[in-house]
């Protein structure tokens, strides 16, 4: 199995915080629970024989259970915690995010673009657990993975522009962090379906 870091809760909170952007009337609470049990299934469709094994697909009706399968606790409570705090903060963090990103509104971003850039906002000015550092260099894989090279390039010039800003160090780690683009080696991950979107255009 697949060591769980950080790096991975950052994934997951984008896949959730897409998911809700795409369906902003839904509850968090039920999206999170069937997040980890579709992430359960998405676990078993990998394993050697594509079958799941009958006890853990009984475990599919208890949602801490399916995130037990998954990641340890604190990686989950990661994710949940990302997740919350975009959530939370979602007015203040575009009201933020629209001083640096120019002639691009956010509603004519791609949906990977504008919930990476959320969730990178959020760290970097609601909470302090990550340095601005690694917090860009976290931000620029995921467009790189769930969008494109170019969605990259995007995510990146805007949040140097927004970490400008920033007053903590930017290279101040609180331990277990996550870090640049070490950590994911040869790890193989399929791109989620529901986290594919078009590159943002420029908006004349």
């Amino acid at each position: 199995m697949t060591t769980v870091n950080r790096r991975h809760a950052r994934e997951w909170a984008l896949q959730i915080l897409f998911q809700i952007d795409a369906n902003p009337s839904q509850d968090l609470a039920p999206v999170l629970r069937d997040f980890w049990i579709q992430q359960l299934h998405v676990r078993q469709d990998e394993g050697p024989d594509g079958s799941p094994d009958a006890a853990a697909a009984s475990l599919l009706l208890e949602a801490e259970a399916a995130a037990d399968l998954l990641a340890p606790r604190r990686y989950r409570a990661f994710t949940e915690h990302l997740v919350r705090g975009v959530a939370e903060n979602l007015g203040a963090i575009d009201e933020r995010l629209v001083r640096y990103t120019e002639h691009w509104p956010l509603h004519r971003m791609g949906g990977v673009d504008r919930n990476v850039l959320r969730l990178a906002i959020y760290e970097m000015f609601f909470d302090d657990q990550a340095p601005p550092v690694v917090i860009i260099n976290e931000a620029v894989d995921l467009a790189k993975f769930f969008s494109s090279s170019e969605s990259g390039r995007f995510v990146n010039g805007i949040l140097d522009r927004a970490c400008k800003d920033v007053t903590r160090p930017p290279r101040e780690s609180a331990p277990d962090a996550g870090g640049g683009r070490a950590g994911r080696g040869k790890t193989r991950r399929r791109r989620p379906a529901a986290a594919t979107a078009a590159v943002s255009k420029p908006v004349a």
